[in-house]
């Protein structure tokens, strides 16, 4: 473990606070959150490798899996829960796991990012393997939950990818592909749910939505596959065949019903 100051914990660019007015607040967090997408460009070959090296194997039947703790954690799982409504992908394609269990999704537990052991051993509940990919995220690329399950994977020759906002941590370090998103101090000195996390939201998103539209989920520019589970969702997929097919309103929805998913309906009528 290094000695300097963490660029997640060095002190904010903006000082007191307390003496702001609401607008002075928000327009110096939105001063900070501007440099959020410039940060990300700068790894997008980063995040290309990584992804690629994902589809290969999401191509023969693995999985991927995100590990995290506290708001990294969630975000992992917020990213992954999204794959199977948006795309009708098995929910047990994308996984998403954090320190402390899915009681940990609202409520802190305490000390549950500093066990070394206990991401392999919540990855090993799912039989992970060397055809599955994982990528850890943290912040400040020293979480022991996230470290521990990543130096294991790499023992299993499993694919490991690194989400992480401070260059060079250990994080970067040991994962195969590293994506160090240096989106500088918080507005508020170490709080990470704010542009490291938003920095980790635009790399999730861009994660998953490449490997769904490599692996085929994807038509064009629309949701093809999504899960029809409100009537907001049956309407944009009815909107979708009208479109592609030129069909009325009321013919389109009802073959959307009739054949499961935009796709669906698509390869029968064409």
């Amino acid at each position: 473990m290094t000695d300097y100051i963490k660029i997640t914990e060095r002190s904010s660019n903006h000082d007191h606070l307390e003496k702001m007015s609401t607008n002075e607040i928000l327009e110096g967090i939105n001063q900070e959150d501007k440099r959020v997408a410039e940060a990300v460009e700068q790894v997008l070959p980063q995040l290309a490798q990584l992804i690629d090296g994902i589809v290969e194997r999401f191509e023969n039947g693995g999985r991927l899996f995100y590990i995290g703790a506290g708001t990294s954690g969630r975000l992992g799982i917020l990213d992954a829960s999204e794959i199977p409504p948006t795309f009708g992908m098995p929910h047990d394609r994308v996984i998403g796991l954090m320190a402390g269990g899915d009681v940990a999704i609202r409520k802190s537990v305490e000390h549950a990012e500093d066990d070394t052991q206990q991401a392999w051993k919540d990855l090993m509940e799912y039989d992970i393997n060397a055809n599955d990919s994982l990528v850890g995220i943290a912040a400040s690329g020293t979480t022991p939950y996230v470290l521990g399950g990543i130096e294991d994977a790499k023992k299993h020759g499993i694919l490991t990818g690194g989400i992480t906002n401070n260059p060079g941590s250990p994080l970067a370090q040991l994962a195969d592909v590293p994506i160090e998103i240096n989106v500088g101090p918080e507005f508020l000195t170490g709080s990470t749910r704010m542009k490291s996390g938003t920095s980790q939201k635009l790399a999730l998103n861009m994660i998953s939505t490449a490997l769904m539209i490599r692996a085929g989920r994807v038509k064009g520019n629309k949701m093809v596959n999504m899960q029809l589970s409100n009537n907001k969702l049956v309407d944009r997929g009815t909107r979708y065949l009208v479109e592609a097919l030129g069909m009325d309103y009321d013919e389109a929805q009802k073959a959307l019903k009739e054949h499961g998913s935009v796709k669906n309906a698509i390869e029968a009528l064409k």
